[in-house]
């Protein structure tokens, strides 16, 4: 699956999604408020520019047009926009706001959320230097995304009939052209996006055109299909949350894909990012069912992710992967992403590592002991080729994936990550926990990552011991090779890890 040989244009209401964390503890004296006390903030392209975020981090080369005003927030807009590699056409409107939505985040929870926006459509002029700068881009791209938020941007002016309307005239030049169109849409009238090959709405702006939709797969989908013609348009991609997707198209049978959700952290963005996916899906001669399989799959990784958030193709790669097999196997780049959503929700990060080769009591009191320690347990497992070089070439016993399925299904493991090291050292640097745990035979000086995670205010935990625990006391009895102990390998036979991060 590669996306990099794409172009796509995405047009339509960009905005800048401002973050900010705060813990709350008390009430107000003042009111019955809460007081929210601010910790880090953080900005990311929304709306349209996340869409445009969400398919550069697929590997497409990337275009977006859209309105903004003459603000910080659109020289904001503009860095995050550039720093993603993303070639855009902002056009600036004199008086106009750069649609804005700052939310105050507590314990993972929104608490507030902020709107800066005019919902306007822009004058003749705006839409006329916007429609021109969108034509431009759409020379040598393969698909155009229309991303219409009720902004205004893709709204029918005054200053035009309404068959010359932006979004329109958009649709026709990239039928000129020979380009799928795939719309987000918004609203009550979608006559403005006849001739688009998609639209993608969710449950909530089908029943806004359609009225209350019917239960029953067959009647959805004869509704589906009659919105089709009523509006022009060749299919219907229906995002239905935790009920998964449904693909409508005139003539066809219709596609129900169940949810692939497995954590739900935050649903912002998630629609942008199916969107993104679809239309690379499109744009690399995927049928119209398989885009729709991959866009489902890519919303099930990002409703795990905290604020509007896009997936890269590594992760949509390990989903495809994973999801039916371990969703708690991670990457680096994924984990260390994931660890900062759950850091950003005010939870305690726990952090062990061993080679967990046959389970035994031991293993088990450890993870409880961890898990007792904070809100989420990650645990690194030495990989095959480290777990040789340290334990001789008769283990592990168990191959590391078979490790990993097993330990994921742990309660209390949120987590499980491979390292190829002696050591877990690195993963410790990259992810930063709150608690290093160990076992109890080890003191400060001799836990490796202690150092480090002291140094920046963590703690180092040392967890009690479970007595004639050992893998390689259950190997030998089983009668199977266990002579060449690695050199850091400890001769007792107790629970726990040594410094090269193997259990005993």
């Amino acid at each position: 699956m590669d996306f990099s040989s794409l172009d796509i244009v995405v047009a339509g209401d960009v905005m800048l999604d401002r973050y900010i964390s705060a813990a709350v503890e008390r009430i107000s004296p003042e009111a019955p408020i809460p007081v929210a006390r601010v910790g880090s903030r953080w900005e990311v392209p929304g709306g349209a520019a996340n869409v445009a975020r969400n398919l550069a981090r697929l590997g497409v080369r990337t275009r977006l047009a859209g309105l903004c005003g003459e603000d910080e927030a659109a020289a904001s807009l503009r860095r995050l926009l550039d720093a993603e590699g993303i070639r855009h056409e902002l056009v600036p409107v004199p008086g106009r706001p750069t649609t804005c939505k700052t939310r105050v985040m507590a314990q993972g929870q929104q608490l507030l959320r902020l709107d800066e926006e005019v919902r306007t459509a822009p004058d003749a002029p705006a839409a006329e230097r916007l429609r021109q700068a969108a034509e431009d881009l759409l020379d040598g791209c393969d698909v155009l995304v229309l991303s219409d938020y009720g902004k205004g941007t893709l709204l029918d002016g005054a200053g035009h009939a309404a068959a010359d309307g932006l979004c329109r005239r958009l649709i026709r030049a990239a039928r000129e052209r020979g380009l799928p169109v795939l719309v987000d849409p918004k609203g009550k009238d979608w006559d403005r996006y006849a001739g688009a090959h998609c639209l993608t709405p969710n449950a909530a702006e089908l029943v806004e055109v359609a009225g209350p939709l019917p239960g029953a797969r067959e009647a959805l989908g004869a509704l589906a299909c009659s919105q089709c013609r009523r509006w022009g348009v060749e299919r219907l991609l229906l995002t239905r949350g935790a009920k998964g997707m449904a693909l409508f198209a005139e003539g066809a049978e219709p596609c129900f894909i169940r949810a692939e959700t497995r954590e739900v952290a935050d649903v912002s963005g998630a629609g942008d990012t199916a969107l993104a996916v679809l239309a690379a899906g499109i744009g690399a001669g995927m049928g119209w069912e398989e885009a729709a399989r991959l866009a489902n799959t890519a919303a099930g990784v990002a409703v795990g992710k905290l604020g509007t958030a896009p997936i890269s193709l590594e992760e949509l790669r390990m989903a495809l992967r994973q999801y039916d097999a371990n969703p708690r196997l991670f990457s680096l780049p994924t984990l260390r992403e994931k660890v900062e959503d759950w850091r950003r929700k005010g939870e305690r990060i726990v952090f062990t590592n061993g080679c967990f080769d046959l389970i035994h009591p031991g293993h088990i009191s450890l993870v409880q002991q961890c898990a007792d320690l904070g809100n989420r347990l990650v645990v690194a497992l030495n990989s095959d080729a480290s777990v040789r070089r340290l334990k001789g070439p008769s283990r592990p016993v168990q191959d590391e994936q078979s490790r990993a399925l097993i330990m994921a299904q742990i309660k209390g493991v949120d987590a499980v990550i491979l390292f190829d090291e002696d050591t877990p050292l690195e993963l410790i640097r990259a992810l930063r926990p709150d608690v290093l745990v160990k076992g109890s035979d080890y003191n400060l000086q001799t836990v490796v990552g202690a150092e480090e995670v002291l140094a920046y205010g963590g703690t180092v935990h040392l967890a009690s011991l479970v007595d004639g625990c050992s893998t390689s006391g259950l190997v030998r009895r089983m009668g199977g090779p266990d002579k060449a102990r690695g050199p850091h390998e400890p001769t007792k036979s107790r629970a726990g890890c040594n410094e090269g991060g193997t259990c005993r």
